[in-house]
């Protein structure tokens, strides 16, 4: 049985943020909220919220030692991403209203909450947002996007091996999923699933004849292949900017936005990779809103699940989704 169990208001008032749990504890980084600064450069905040005390916590700004230590710290941003590796979250991509897009990759120490900036090498990804980063053993894979240079969408899969910090475009066989941004990309087992996002009828490039795909994409990272996959019979409707996480060796998806309808979602489904299935989940208890561009963490068995936006309205309350499992 699945229960909406925690509604909380006070939080940070946030869209397109990237957020990591980290044990008890969900660090969340940057985003966007209308009346804000985004001309000015200044340092990524970075909020922390206790899921045991159930308290938020805004973490002081590094003090730069000097401009080359300023330049480690990431500016203000949205529609970047985040994923936790070993003890140090990477924080890659996103932009700002003052310098556009950004490809640097930034690190994030856990104990210390110091930022740095790894040496790379190899095939850097173009500076992009609205990408998706996953983790599989000690790699990160991005994929999609809005890449800012060819000012088009993307569907390259880019994978940075974190024991060598290599960079490298991954060649990739079979009919790859279609060019997107406001994806999600999800690891279970060996494999990618791609679902939803915001393409083009036309190709890569933007020419408002929005898509909204609502078939899953399967990559295989063993193989770097592009797998043929069933049509699903029933399926949650196209949309973009939604939520998803894997639990148990399965994919959920919450909210999200599709404009050819212009409907905001707050409906949860769940595949089952196995028999290619999906199926519509009703919790109980009273769930979040329809919206878009929130964040969603799993803690333990529990999903924390807070910001986001519906309509013109930034939201700050967090929903926590307590999973119980009756065999």
């Amino acid at each position: 049985m699945l229960r909406w169990s925690v509604h909380l208001e006070g939080g940070p008032r946030r869209v397109n943020h990237a957020a990591v749990a980290v044990e008890h504890k969900v660090y969340t980084f940057g985003g966007y909220c209308s009346g804000e600064d985004y001309e000015t450069l200044r340092q990524i905040d970075v909020h922390v919220f206790n899921t045991v005390s159930m308290r938020w916590m805004n973490l002081p700004p590094v003090r730069p030692l000097g401009h080359e230590r300023a330049r480690e710290v990431p500016y203000m941003r949205y529609g970047h991403t985040a994923v936790l590796l070993d003890e140090t979250i990477y924080l890659w991509g996103g932009r700002n209203d003052t310098e556009g897009a950004c490809n640097v990759l930034y690190a994030f120490d856990v104990n210390t909450h110091r930022w740095f900036t790894p040496k790379i090498s190899g095939t850097v990804p173009g500076a992009r947002d609205g990408h998706s980063a996953c983790v599989l053993l000690k790699a990160m894979y991005i994929f999609g996007g809005y890449e800012q240079l060819a000012d088009c969408f993307s569907n390259d899969i880019h994978k940075l091996d974190t024991t060598t910090m290599h960079w490298s475009l991954i060649d990739t066989m079979g009919i790859p999923a279609s060019w997107r941004d406001f994806h999600s990309a999800t690891i279970i087992g060996t494999k990618m699933f791609v679902f939803g996002g915001r393409g083009d009828h036309f190709g890569p490039f933007h020419s408002h004849n929005e898509i909204y795909c609502n078939q899953i994409e399967v990559f295989d990272t063993q193989t770097n292949t592009w797998l043929s996959r069933p049509a699903t019979q029933l399926s949650p409707d196209g949309r973009r900017s939604h939520s998803a996480f894997c639990y148990k060796g399965e994919l959920y998806i919450f909210g999200g936005y599709n404009a050819n309808v212009d409907q905001h979602f707050n409906d949860l489904w769940k595949f089952s990779p196995e028999a290619f299935l999906w199926t519509k989940i009703e919790p109980k208890g009273k769930g979040p809103c329809p919206r878009r561009r929130q964040c969603c963490c799993m803690v333990g068995d529990g999903i924390i699940l807070f910001g986001g936006t519906r309509a013109r309205t930034v939201l700050s309350s967090l929903h926590a989704n307590v999973m119980v499992w009756l065999l």
